[in-house]
């Protein structure tokens, strides 16, 4: 073990050049970081060689780090073992953790002698579970569709007479004995079938229902039979199929944006696309091994991973990742990155998700550019100041967040201090509280503060942050010629009024100003009812 105090005191001879695993500890001996290296004492001390590179959520944590720990194992796949192990018992601060992919749900059967269908948040041994979906719609059409085409059971325990599932014809009702078990274990089968991707057998029995129905005279039955098989189309149409193609992919891609990184995740089951899930996380050293490693910890691991770029050095190191994937999943698995062909298409369609999910970015990388910002505006935070004459003096704030409403975030003030119209006053305590109680609570502060006006309502916003002693970076944006304002600037800058960004400056400034007036208004209603005893 080396312990440190910063960076000066690193020493790369103390650490061994054996593959293992490293645990960096805080000045609580609490292990805050754990990673695994072919070599590392070369692994190791890229964190202290050069951290003026290192992205800054890895800066902070060689800041917090006071003791550097290792475990020198015998090849690189027991290091990914072993390094998967100690997340999982000590799960790191600042270790990739993904709380949101429990939200992946299975179609799943119990192993009772008449089994019931339901939808579970994880597998077991006491199900026969199929999926995950990422889909929760096409989850629920299916099994929709299953319970009224096959006639599966619901109910968690069999009562004693029939239900209204057995009454509307989507149940055999076992717990009356209108079914055997072998015709029952026959419904389960067909069903089970169609979960796996075969279709057509369940299609051919529709349609010769739906024809035996129809001249038998039982129209409203036929057309059931025929509704059944519209769905069934509509999922198909859903789905991209390639019938030959007999195991499961995952399609992960990612793309960096500042200080964080968006990651899609979509899964392919038997040549099915089942749709797809969004992840963000922060940037920082190797982060898509961190990703692979977190969420294959709670979700199936599939025979082949599809990624959007390399997250390998060697072919060494490739292996090594497949081999301890293939070790985890009990069966072969294969990390690639397709270069052309049908894969490739996959992977192009994960990367459109994000750029779709991403379409504000590029406003906020011009905003960052444009103002010569230290960080990627992605919380944004707006003031106006509503009165009519002395009365009623309020204000509003708005937040935006990835450039989109965060209504949970907006704020109401009523004066306090100022007694009269003056919007300077207005905003410089505003602007104070709102900080100071960010302060206190030692909350994070905005990444840009937005004033609706221009220089003086600036300056008024600046001196209470001077106050406070915070650097958070405020421009106003003054209505007549939308010009932006700066502190220290005499004259405005004016850019592209038709520009994404400050399309959107205008946007955050216009909801701010509507936000504003309607709670200047409910306050104006509240004294008239009062005034007349409404």
């Amino acid at each position: 073990m080396m312990e440190i105090k910063n960076s000066a005191d690193f020493d790369a001879w103390k650490v061994p050049t054996n593959p293992g695993v490293y645990l960096f500890r805080d000045d609580k001996d609490v292990i805050i970081y754990c990673g695994k290296a072919k070599n590392l004492r070369n692994r190791v001390g890229n964190y202290f060689s050069n951290p003026d590179r290192l992205a800054i959520k890895t800066r902070l944590l060689v800041s917090k780090t006071r003791k550097i720990d290792w475990i020198v194992v015998r090849s690189e796949v027991e290091a990914l073992l072993l390094e998967n192990k100690m997340i999982k018992q000590h799960s790191p601060k600042y270790n990739i953790n993904l709380k949101d992919s429990k939200t992946f749900a299975y179609i799943s059967f119990t192993k009772d002698k008449f089994p019931r269908i339901l939808t579970s948040r994880k597998t077991s041994p006491s199900l026969e579970s199929f999926g995950p979906y990422t889909d929760a719609m096409r989850r629920r059409e299916l099994q929709r569709l299953i319970v009224s085409v096959f006639k599966i059971r619901t109910c968690r325990t069999l009562p004693g007479r029939a239900c209204l599932n057995y009454h509307i014809g989507i149940c055999t009702a076992p717990c009356i004995g209108k079914v055997t078990e072998d015709e029952y274990r026959e419904q389960v089968d067909n069903a089970r079938a169609f979960l796996k991707g075969g279709s057509e057998k369940t299609v051919s029995m529709l349609t010769e229902r739906m024809m035996q129905a129809s001249k038998e005279g039982k129209y409203e039955m036929a057309l059931e039979f025929r509704n059944q098989l519209s769905s069934i189309n509509l999922l198909a149409t859903k789905q991209i199929v390639d019938h030959e193609r007999d195991f499961d992919q995952d399609v992960i891609a990612f793309k960096k944006i500042g200080e964080r990184v968006i990651v899609v995740h979509m899964g392919v089951r038997r040549g099915v696309l089942l749709g797809k899930k969004d992840f963000e996380i922060d940037n920082q050293e190797n982060f898509e091994r961190e990703f692979l490693r977190a969420f294959y910890s709670s979700n199936p691991i599939p025979r082949e991973i599809i990624l959007s770029h390399r997250c390998w050095v060697d072919e060494a190191e490739k292996a090594a990742l497949d081999e301890f994937f293939s070790k985890s999943r009990g069966a072969p698995v294969s990390l690639i990155v397709p270069a052309r062909g049908d894969k490739r298409a996959l992977v192009e369609l994960a990367v459109k998700n994000i750029e779709v999910n991403m379409e504000h970015d590029s406003a906020l990388d011009d905003l960052q550019e444009a103002l010569n910002l230290p960080s990627l505006p992605l919380v944004i935070e707006s003031f106006d100041i509503s009165n009519i004459g002395n009365e009623h003096i309020v204000s509003g704030m708005v937040r935006f967040v990835d450039a989109k409403p965060d209504k949970s975030g907006y704020r109401k003030f009523r004066m306090r201090t100022v007694k009269k119209a003056d919007d300077f006053a207005s905003m410089r305590e505003v602007v104070y509280r709102r900080y100071k109680r960010l302060l206190d609570e030692k909350a994070k502060m905005p990444d840009l503060i937005l004033i609706d006006g221009g220089a003086e309502q600036l300056k008024s916003a600046k001196d209470s942050l001077d106050s406070l002693g915070l650097t958070i970076p405020v421009i106003g944006l003054a209505k007549k010629f939308e010009e932006i304002y700066l502190p220290d600037e005499e004259m405005p800058r004016r850019f592209d009024n038709n520009g994404k960004m400050m399309l959107l400056l205008r946007r955050i400034r216009d909801a701010t100003h509507n936000f504003a007036i309607t709670y200047n208004k409910k306050r104006r209603q509240m004294k008239m009812r009062s005034e007349f005893g409404e």
